[in-house]
């Protein structure tokens, strides 16, 4: 059963939209392994797959996005899941009954659905976008872009992003120090219109997710080349924290890997 909590939903002002036009931070980020203790000030992105990403703060908590039901074979109940439903691949209509906050992108049919759950330590929002349905038309905020603000970062998951965000869907995101962008170039944005999407975004870190194959995922970084560092650190997690960010624009391509406890 799909459930939010009202009691955690209680609204706080945005800092992401609040200092959407702040400078990033400095330096640069740091590859981890899941298991390991996210430093003070943090997060930590493990990717898992297609769109699947774990994120782990400092004090202990784990959301994992566009949730299918399965992880790996971890004994981990996270305790917020994000779904969007364009595809099966992206959602699970039987959540663990075990985790506190399963937290659908979209609502009654073209109504859309508002979260705004605030855990202290991480705020999950999201901003409602459209999507094209399987006969060719098109379901009003039918699925969600994901905002995580937490240690200080913003960050956001795209999704199964159908269409270029309008002005006032730009605004609703605000600053996204990190995003996790959807690159398959065809089921979800064309890559040129991605591209500029996140040119746009400005974003410190930007994470492929979503691609079916090295052609598709080489393409998108032979797009974002000249405005963006390319780099792969050969692992599926790494550490992020404000003051540690790249001062230029980097794309961070991560080694999809269902989570396990074995290292």
């Amino acid at each position: 059963m799909l459930a939010t909590a009202a009691a955690a939903q209680d609204r706080r002002p945005s800092h992401c939209i609040a200092i959407a036009d702040a400078a990033p931070g400095l330096q640069y980020l740091h590859q981890a392994a899941w298991r390991d203790p996210v430093p003070e000030y943090a997060v930590r992105l493990s990717y898992i797959a297609h769109a699947s990403f774990l994120l782990q703060t400092s004090g202990g908590l784990n959301v994992v996005t566009d949730f299918t039901g399965f992880i790996g074979t971890a004994d981990m109940v996270p305790d917020v899941v994000t779904m969007n439903h364009a595809h099966e691949t992206h959602w699970t209509a039987f959540p663990d009954p075990a985790i506190p906050y399963a937290l659908p992108g979209w609502g009654a049919f073209g109504e859309g659905i508002d979260h705004h759950l605030d855990l202290g330590e991480i705020l999950v929002r999201n901003v409602s976008t459209d999507i094209r349905s399987r006969f060719g038309g098109v379901e009003d905020n039918g699925n969600s872009i994901f905002v995580f603000e937490v240690a200080g970062l913003c960050i956001g998951h795209l999704g199964h992003l159908h269409h270029v965000p309008n002005d006032e869907q730009f605004a609703a995101l605000g600053r996204l120090d990190v995003v996790m962008a959807p690159v398959d170039g065809g089921l979800t944005l064309p890559l040129p219109e991605m591209i500029a999407v996140l040119q746009r975004l400005k974003s410190s870190v930007v994470i492929p997710m979503h691609w079916f194959s090295g052609f598709a995922l080489d393409a998108f970084l032979i797009g974002m080349a000249e405005d963006f560092t390319i780099s792969r650190p050969g692992t599926s997690s790494i550490d992020l924290s404000l003051r540690d960010l790249p001062n230029r624009p980097t794309v961070v391509v991560l080694r999809p890997q269902y989570l396990t406890d074995v290292d």
